[in-house]
This record gives C-alpha cells, sequence and structure tokens, in this order.
C-alpha cells in the first residue's frame, strides 16, 4: 500500500514465503564508562534474544554517546578517513552516453547522427556506459542498471529515450517521467521512481512532432501523447541499500505497481555487465567474466563477476512473489501454490552487433542487444531461408512464398527454420540479466516485487540474500538513516511540502554523480584495434587539449540532457552539496584546477562541446562559499583545500588577464559567458559591425572573480602573512578594474559602460577613437555588476597591517582611480566596514528601480533575464541591411543561437538569481535597516536589503512549492502532475523558468544549479508564504537576516500566510554576517 502524501513512499511488499515475525530494535544500555572508540566498526548484535536484534545505529549511539551525530554522518566521516569506501558504489552511470561527444569519431564533429539512439543497444560504448536508475562502481569496472519490457514495445526499456539537437524544437529533450527521491551522500540509501507506459511507447511519435514544431511554439511531451491516458502506466520505484557495515553490499529492490484499471503483463529485466575495455587495444586485453552459480538450499541464482582489479562480486536473484493485488491478494496463486516467479538468468557479451547496424560478421555470435532478440519476437533478425527441394518455393520464417499448387512432396511439413541462440546456453559472458516475467498482475496498485543483493558475501555470512524480512528491514534501516540525516540538516519547522522539495532537491544532486572519462590523446588519435578516425575530425573541436587526462565520478549539470561536466555549473552545484557532503564539493573545485584538467597556461575547461569555450569565472566564489559553508554547518575550518585551490586561480586569474584582456585597459570582453542568446549578436564571434565590444558583464565578472580572491587572500592572511602582499595586489587591480567600466575615447574623451538616464550599465562597440555605441538591452548584463560587492571588517583589516597600510595610501593618494565607478571607500559603513563595490550607492538604487519593478525584471518568480520592457519595445540594430533584434521571450528560445535549448531574454534562471541574492545581502552588511528601497517598486511598500534578497528568495521558492488549489508554477498548469496522487509530490527541478508564470523549462532534471533551492529554502523558507498568498506585513514579519539572530520571549512569529506555526530553532545558513557570508 502506499502513503500518497509523502514521496518516501510506505510499501508493504509482497513476500514469497509465509511472513516471518518482523525483525525490531532492541535498545541496549550504555553502562561502559570508558570514551567511545571512534574507530571501532560497529557490529549488528544478532544474538539476542527472541529473535530480536540491536540495529547498526543504536550500536553506534551506545559506542558513540554524545559525540553520536547521525550514522551517515559517520559514514561519511569514515569515508574521508578512508577508513570505509562509502562511496564506491553510487549513481555513477550515465543517462545518455549515446550521441556524446567523447562517443562520436566523425569527420564533421555530429555527435548527435554519429551515435543515436538506434545505435545505442547493439553498440557497444567506448568511453563510458548509460542505463536506467543504475549504479556502478567508481571506476565503472561494472555496472547494473534496470531493464523493463510491457509485451509490446519494440525494444526492452534500458535507458531513457529523447530527441536530438536536430530533432528538437528546442534542441535536445527527454522525453520520459522519472524522479529521483532520495539518497544520502554515501548512497548508503537510493530511490528513484520512472513511470513506464503499459502501451507501446510512442518513439515516432515523439520525434515526427518534434521536428514538426517550430521555435515559437511548446515542446511535444510524452503527456501530451495518450501513453498515461486513464493511468495506464507502471509506477516503478527501485530503491538501493547498502549493508550497515560493509559498503561493498548492495540490497536491490525493485517494486512495481499497476496504476491502470486492467490486469497487465511486466517483464521485469535487472542487468548487470562489464563495460568493453576489450576492443580498444593491441593486443586484445583479457575479459573479465560473468557466470552463473545454480541457487543450491536456501541461496538463490546468482551471477558471478569476476574482474581483475575489483574482485568477485555476486548478484543474488532471489525468487520474486507472485504478483498481489492492492487488497494483498494474490489472485494469480492457485489453491496450494507456494512457488513464486524464479529468473532466467541469461548471458551474452557487451560487443557491437557489427551484423545488424553494418551488415557485418560478428566476432562471437553473442552480442550486446541478445536480450531484446531473446525476449522480443518482433525484435529478431529475419529467420534463415530453407528450400523446400523446389526452385520455386522458397520459405521464411515459416511462410510459403511461391505461387505453385503444393506437390505431393511439398505436403511434408517443412522443417521451421531456427535461429541459433541469441543467448549463451554456457550461460557465461560480460553482460548478464536475470528476466522476471509477470503475467496479469491486478490492476489499480497490484504490485509486484524483485529482491537482489549485489555482494562479494555469501548467504552463509548474508542472510539478507535469502531472508526476504532481514532484506527488508535492512531497506528500512538504511531509509530511517536517511531520514535521520535530513532531520538534522533541516532543523527548523519548514512545512512537509518544502522539506519534500529540499530533499528531492539533494536527493538528486546527489543522484546526479557520474563517472567521466576523457583522454584527450586515446579519443582524438583513436584506437589501435579500430580504423582510424578520419583526418578531418582532429580540426573539429578539443585539439590543443591534449594534457587532458579525465577519469573522476564528477557532478553533472543534467545526465540526460547534459552528461558532462560544465564548469561554471560545477561551481553552483557545490553550495548545495557543500550542505550535505562538504568533502565531496571540495573535490569537485579542486579537480578541475588540477594539472590534467587545467591548461598549463591556467584556462579551465568549459564543457566537452568546447573545452576552449569562456564560462563566467566563479571558481573563487565557489570554493570560498564551501569553505565558508563547511566550518559555519560543519565546524570543520580546510584551510589546506582554500590554499590549494587558491594557488591553481592565480593561475587562472593571470589567464583572464593575458587573454581576455587583450588591450591591457582592465576591460575584458570575455565571449558569451555562459549566457548563450542574452545580446544582439552571438559574443563568441566578430562582431558583425566590426569594431570591439566592450562588455559590462565581462568586467563586472572579473571584478566579482578580482574580491574573491581578495577575500580569500585576508583568510589566509589570517594564518600566513605573505598573503597580506597578495590581497594588496588583488585590492588595486579590482579599483583599475572598477575604473575600466569607464574607458577612453579619442584624447581625453571618456566613454562609459553605465547610462545615467536609463540607470543600469550597458554593453558598448567601440568602433574605433571617439566612436561608440551603447547596446541599450536592459538584461542581466546590467545587474551583474552588482554582483562585484565586497565587505571589509574593521577587525580584519586592523589584524593586518601591511594590508591596511598599503589599502589607506592607495586611497589618499589615487583619489582619480579609487573614487571612480564604484562606492566611495572612504565612508564608513555599519559596524565601521568598508564596502568595495562597482555600484556606488546612487547607482545602485537606479539600478535596483529597474530590478524591483514588476514592469522590468521582478517576477512573481524571480528576476527576469531580460527586462519585460522588451515585450513592447523591441531592441533592434540594422547591420549591412540585416536586422539584429533582442525582444522579450520568456519561454523557450525561438532563435537557434547555441543550439536553442536555452534562452536567456525573459526566463528566470536560479544561478543568477542567487548571486543577485547574495550581493544584496552583502550591501546590507554594509548599509543595514537605514537603506530602504521601494520594493517592488511603485508599490509604496520600503524595505532594507536584506528584506529585499528575502523577498526575491521566496519568489523563487514559488516556483516550486504548491499554492492554496495545491499548484505548483513549475507544472506550468498541468493538472496531472499538480492534483493526481501519483504525481503531484513529485519534483522537476528544470534548468530555467518562464519568465511570467514560473513553469519549468529547458533540461527537466538539471538539479545541478537548480539544486540551490535548497540552500534557500534552508535559508528563508521557514518565514516564506505560501504561493499566490499576500506577503506578511514585514511589521510583524520574524525575520532571519540579522546578522545575530533572536527572538524575545514570548513572541509570535506564526502567521496565516506562513506554512509554519512555530519556530523552535535557527537555522545557521540564515546568518548573514561577513563571518558566515
Amino acid at each position: 500500500m502506499l502513503s500518497s502524501g509523502s514521496p518516501d513512499l510506505t510499501i508493504e511488499i509482497p513476500k514469497s514465503q509465509p511472513q516471518l515475525t518482523p525483525l525490531r530494535p532492541k535498545p541496549k544500555a550504555n553502562t561502559s564508562n570508558t570514551p567511545p572508540d571512534l574507530d571501532a566498526i560497529p557490529q549488528i548484535d544478532k544474538t539476542a534474544n527472541d529473535g530480536e536484534f540491536t540495529t547498526y545505529r543504536e550500536s553506534l549511539l551506545d559506542r558513540l554517546g554524545p559525540d553520536y551525530e547521525g550514522v551517515e554522518k559517520y559514514r561519511l566521516e569514515q569515508d574521508e578517513a578512508r577508513e570505509r569506501h562509502w562511496k564506491r558504489w553510487g549513481p555513477y552511470l550515465s543517462e545518455r552516453q549515446w550521441a556524446t561527444v567523447r562517443e562520436d569519431y566523425s569527420s564533421n564533429g555530429d555527435a548527435w547522427s554519429h551515435f543515436p539512439h538506434s545505435h545505442a543497444r547493439s553498440r557497444a560504448y567506448r568511453w563510458g556506459e548509460d542505463g536506467l536508475a543504475g549504479i556502478s562502481d567508481n571506476r565503472q569496472r561494472l555496472c547494473f542498471a534496470l531493464g523493463l519490457w510491457n509485451g509490446v514495445d519494440p525494444i526492452l526499456k534500458e535507458r531513457l529515450f529523447g530527441v536530438t539537437g536536430h530533432e528538437g524544437n528546442h534542441g535536445e529533450d527527454v522525453k520520459e517521467l522519472y524522479w529521483y527521491l532520495d539518497s544520502t551522500p554515501t548512497h548508503s540509501y537510493m530511490k528513484f521512481l520512472y513511470k513506464y507506459p503499459q502501451g507501446e511507447f510512442p518513439y515516432e511519435r515523439l520525434i515526427q512532432e518534434s521536428l514538426n514544431r517550430g521555435r515559437d511554439v511548446s515542446e511535444f511531451e510524452i503527456l501530451d501523447t495518450d501513453a498515461f491516458d486513464e493511468n495506464r502506466y507502471w509506477d516503478i520505484f527501485v530503491e538501493y541499500a547498502k549493508d550497515a557495515d560493509d559498503p561493498n553490499g548492495i540490497a536491490i529492490r525493485i517494486t512495481a505497481f499497476n496504476r491502470g484499471a486492467d490486469p497487465a503483463t511486466l517483464h521485469i529485466v535487472p542487468q548487470l555487465w562489464f563495460p568493453n575495455t576489450w576492443s580498444w587495444p593491441l593486443p586484445e586485453p583479457p575479459r573479465p567474466s560473468l557466470s552463473y552459480m545454480p541457487a543450491e538450499g536456501d541461496a538463490p541464482h546468482a551471477l558471478v563477476a569476476k574482474h581483475e582489479t575489483l574482485g568477485k562480486t555476486c548478484l543474488w536473484c532471489a525468487t520474486s512473489p507472485l504478483p498481489v493485488s492492492a487488497s494483498g491478494d494474490c489472485p494469480s496463486m492457485e489453491e496450494g501454490q507456494t512457488d513464486g516467479v524464479v529468473p532466467d538468468l541469461l548471458f551474452t557479451e557487451n560487443d557491437t552487433n557489427f551484423h545488424r547496424l553494418y551488415g557485418g560478421k560478428n566476432k562471437s555470435p553473442y552480442v550486446k542487444d541478445a536480450f531484446h532478440d531473446h525476449i522480443i519476437p518482433s525484435h529478431r533478425p529475419p529467420s534463415p531461408k530453407v528450400f523446400d527441394g523446389s526452385a520455386q518455393n522458397v520459405v521464411s520464417d515459416g511462410v510459403c512464398s511461391g505461387e505453385s499448387t503444393p506437390t505431393l512432396h511439398s505436403r511434408h511439413p517443412t522443417p521451421e527454420p531456427q535461429h541459433p541462440p541469441f543467448v549463451n546456453p554456457d550461460k557465461t559472458g560480460t553482460k548478464a540479466a536475470a528476466h522476471y516475467t509477470f503475467p496479469d498482475v491486478p490492476g489499480k496498485g497490484g504490485c509486484v516485487v524483485v529482491r537482489l543483493k549485489l555482494t562479494p558475501m555469501s548467504p552463509a555470512n548474508d542472510r539478507t540474500i535469502y531472508d526476504e524480512d532481514g532484506f527488508d528491514d535492512l531497506m528500512e534501516e538504511r531509509r530511517s538513516e536517511a531520514d535521520e540525516f535530513y532531520g538534522r540538516l533541516a532543523a527548523v519547522p519548514l512545512s512537509d511540502d518544502l522539506r519534500q522539495i529540499t530533499r528531492q532537491a539533494l536527493g538528486g544532486m546527489l543522484w546526479t554523480k557520474q563517472y567521466y572519462k576523457f583522454i584527450q590523446t586515446e579519443w582524438i588519435n583513436g584506437d589501435p584495434a579500430q580504423p582510424p578516425p578520419p583526418p578531418e575530425r582532429k580540426g573539429v573541436r578539443n585539439r590543443e587539449w591534449k594534457h587532458l587526462y579525465i577519469a573522476d565520478v564528477l557532478s553533472m549539470p543534467d545526465k540526460w540532457e547534459y552528461p558532462f561536466f560544465a564548469a561554471w555549473d560545477t561551481a553552483f552545484h557545490c553550495i548545495p552539496l557543500a550542505m550535505v557532503d562538504p568533502s565531496f564539493a571540495k573535490r569537485q573545485l579542486d579537480l578541475l584546477t588540477r594539472e590534467w584538467y587545467m591548461k598549463p597556461d591556467g584556462q579551465i575547461p568549459a564543457y566537452e562541446w568546447n573545452f576552449s569555450d569562456v564560462n563566467p569565472p566563479v571558481h573563487a566564489w565557489a570554493t570560498f562559499r564551501v569553505f565558508k559553508i563547511e566550518r559555519k554547518l560543519h565546524g570543520k575550518e580546510d584551510l589546506e583545500f582554500l590554499e590549494r585551490v587558491f594557488q591553481k586561480l592565480l593561475l587562472n586569474f593571470t589567464w583572464w588577464v593575458n587573454r581576455k584582456d587583450q588591450g591591457g585597459n582592465n576591460v575584458f570582453e570575455g565571449g558569451f559567458l555562459g549566457l548563450d542568446n542574452i545580446g544582439a549578436f552571438n559574443r563568441s564571434e566578430p562582431l558583425p559591425t566590426g569594431g570591439v565590444l566592450r562588455q559590462a558583464d565581462g568586467t563586472a565578472w572579473m571584478a566579482f572573480f578580482c574580491l574573491n580572491m581578495l577575500n580569500m587572500a585576508l583568510e589566509l592572511a589570517k594564518h600566513n602573512v605573505v598573503y597580506e602582499d597578495i590581497a594588496s595586489k588583488f585590492f588595486e587591480h579590482f579599483i583599475f578594474i572598477a575604473d575600466a567600466m569607464t574607458y577612453r575615447g579619442e584624447g581625453d574623451n571618456e566613454l562609459s559602460l553605465w547610462n545615467e538616464e536609463d540607470g543600469l550599465y550597458y554593453d558598448a562597440i567601440q568602433f574605433g577613437p571617439g566612436h561608440s555605441q551603447q547596446l541599450a538591452i536592459r538584461s542581466l548584463v546590467g545587474l551583474i555588476p552588482l554582483y562585484a560587492t565586497l565587505t571589509l571588517e574593521p577587525s580584519v583589516i586592523n589584524r593586518l597591517p601591511g594590508f591596511k597600510k598599503r589599502m589607506e595610501w592607495f586611497i589618499d593618494n589615487r583619489p582619480e582611480v579609487a573614487h571612480r565607478n564604484m562606492a566611495n571607500m572612504r565612508i564608513r559603513g555599519k559596524g565601521e566596514r568598508r564596502l568595495l563595490a562597482l555600484a556606488s550607492k546612487e547607482r545602485l538604487v537606479k539600478i535596483l528601480e529597474k530590478m524591483l519593478d514588476e514592469d522590468e525584471f521582478l517576477s512573481e518568480y524571480g528576476i527576469r533575464s531580460l527586462s519585460l520592457y522588451h515585450k513592447d519595445h523591441p531592441y533592434s540594430i540594422s547591420v549591412d541591411g540585416q536586422s539584429y533584434d533582442v525582444g522579450y521571450w520568456p519561454g523557450d528560445s525561438r532563435s537557434g543561437m547555441f543550439g536553442g535549448n536555452s534562452n536567456w531574454r525573459g526566463p528566470i534562471w536560479l544561478a543568477v538569481n542567487f548571486l543577485l541574492i547574495e550581493s544584496l545581502q552583502r550591501f546590507h552588511q554594509y548599509y543595514g535597516e537605514d537603506f530602504q528601497i521601494e520594493c517592488p517598486s511603485h508599490s509604496g511598500e520600503y524595505m532594507d536589503l536584506s528584506k529585499v534578497a528575502e523577498e526575491i528568495q521566496h519568489r523563487v521558492i514559488h516556483i516550486f512549492g504548491r499554492d492554496p488549489e495545491g499548484r505548483r508554477a513549475t507544472n506550468g498548469g498541468n493538472p496531472k502532475l499538480d492534483h493526481d496522487p501519483h504525481f503531484r509530490d513529485y519534483v522537476f527541478f528544470h534548468e530555467f523558468f518562464h519568465g511570467n508564470d514560473g513553469r519549468g523549462l529547458g533540461a527537466s532534471h538539471q538539479t545541478g544549479w537548480t539544486g540551490l533551492i535548497a540552500f534557500h529554502i534552508m535559508q528563508s523558507g521557514i518565514s516564506c508564504r505560501l504561493p499566490k498568498t499576500p506577503r506578511t506585513p514585514r511589521s510583524v514579519a520574524h525575520h532571519y537576516f540579522d546578522e545575530h539572530i533572536g527572538s524575545e520571549p514570548g513572541d509570535d512569529h506564526s502567521s496565516v500566510h506562513t506554512p509554519f506555526t512555530a519556530v523552535s530553532e535557527v537555522n545557521t545558513l540564515s546568518d548573514l554576517s561577513p563571518d558566515a557570508l
């Protein structure tokens, strides 16, 4: 049975044998006076009386006493100390390896056409593996994933389907329904949901309809087809739970519910395989092996995997119980029947089917797509032709093609032509599956379950291999430990809905890890055992990145749409990741600066389609934020990490200065800087107008980079005075960059990126001396200068006399530079702080008047990337008779610039909103409560900048939260997603959001930077009103942005418009002091 109100889904799992008395924890008293041994590994006590035992959690609590901080926290500490490798196994499979740059060996770089979806089931991958709800070890030596068949599809469902960049009307797009429901940081517990249609999956219709649609209409999604009409689909839940004290033992439970009204048949085909590592080198290396172990005694059948470095691992495939109805009855069980569903274990090789794809000859009769042929008759190749003795009558597939009258001889039955077996009858290979067939599963909630155990252990020392009660107890214990972990993280009284959103966001980020392998020299030169790539291929992309040698588990933006790392995405990923696993977040930031990633000249690789592209320089910001989050939430100050990455970022900063400030004027052209189509021109290409583009955002990003390097240097200088000089260097460099926001034209004529009349910064084209033209586009380009903001604490300045002396000398002796295009550093702010910012107070007010205007940038769901002003006033510039226009497009892109799959001309993006919010919080550190701004503009309501930041945060949260009618803006008004009990609790985390109504757009599982919503909720969700309700009057609202938060006894901070009733304690993320922010 299911609880429809929670994504944690309580399931009464069917049993294949009479249910035993459930095992229950037996508490133990701690009578020892000895201190806990933190290095000891707690063991489960299975010797207790009456069949009861002490859980791992209780044993650990006994040992650690007051030092106990939760089982998952303990596992994280073990993993970081390298005592137990808890992260060896995780969700490291991609969801799309086909059509990636790594698998592209074409002459023209068309990855979409070179390796299409239709090849994926038959063709061995070179650089990685993909699968449905899959896992692998952290070096991807052995992989596990789900296979399904509904009895009518032409292929097994082994991987997620979507349209390619050529087929989609807004670029590539996955066309499936799936959710990451849960994961702990060590992946000790994970949960995934896939919704599988019972009718034939509409592959061709999705492609054709997408091809037929123009860019001015919405994408055609699977919910637009009839695939889920009348609830004719399966809910497939996949759960993973690791053993209590063994990271290599993994229980796998697959539970399927028939949501339709009628009985239906389902094939569940979990698969275990080795990636193909033998088809590329010469001589061919030995293959790892999979073999069969028959059932014996209590032990079920098993797939035995042997690998040279991974060792021996078994996938134990238990007999499954027969299907049950929603009421628990087993209608398919005959009287006296006790047997369940025994899987058929299948074996083949993970080798390309050259015969199917190219008409070639296979080395082995057993190939990658063998399970499709074995299970699905319609997938099989034509049967061999059999001659009946006459020249005229040829029999194929048992059908006579001749038209003559049968002779006496022909009346004898012709032997039916037989295929050779598609799977290896010797039950060995490099790819294997357990084929479970469940006929006539009852409708309206009928359920089937498959239990598997991946472990090097045997049944003699692991009873969960054969004991269903022990198996389910293990699963429940890990789930409860996950509850404990997230309960401790969100210790404030959030609404259930916001808690679920936070947990799914963080769970999604942890699921969106992927083993990513790219060795440039091997990739560009080809493999000895394969035909050489076309010579033109070397000039297509990434030729100059010869040093790249990547083989790591990395955080992906989206494992289907963007199954590759992207440098500036990674920086944002690490903020929420640091909340739950700072060690992993730090490693991500560290890796991108290591010598096998970063070029010798200091450039950080952007993304695989073009590693040389230029992303905004946010790495320094993310590094220092992760350092501070870990210090604030976890009590650890990792100066070694901070210093190591800082040293590498010095190289990166130098690269920016040398390569992107070509004139030496501290004006940075930058390029597209991640904002794709935001400008009138493609900013990565030469301007059609001629001249040089002076980018307001490029220069602002560098000022932001500079201030973060200054901030880190000041932190490091507290422990090593050598860094005082480096801090002084970045202080002076920032001032020179700020000065460059006004640049020189002819003679002493000065040209500015600031437009006083409009109150915004604009890009400008400088054609030559004295001739410049501003591009008056009201976009994020004009808001990004707000990012460059830093307050200097008097205590820090006084602690570093060398830095203080140099700073005051510069202010006194270079006033012509120190006072232009930036806030006045002579004026002390709140707490005697000094402010370093590109925007002076006067300019800040003007920018905020535009940004907080609901007819300009401020949407009901955050800050738009382009002003609503351009809906009625599109910007246009004509060059040689061609018009270049920028209009307000609140939804998907209407142009093909940068693939057309993202849009910065109106939608809301969480990453840039996050930086705007933090900038306002920093300004508040300096200006305090006395600085009041009208928010929204023209509303008559004034608030300080911390409250403005909070208001924007709440609007962003409203994208995901339920309104009083149960609707989520991100669902775009879809009634099934909003109200269906089997959909409404699950949240998509899209890439960006409609500028007017907040519906999700772009990649649908981008819990990369959209996972930032978890941070917003943890910081200010406690005071967030429900969507579509009035704001609580500020005079009575509880405020969580003061630097020192407290409340008087008896204060009532509840509100009818907030989703909580009482405040018990304050989340430390709401601390906005300079020490925390």
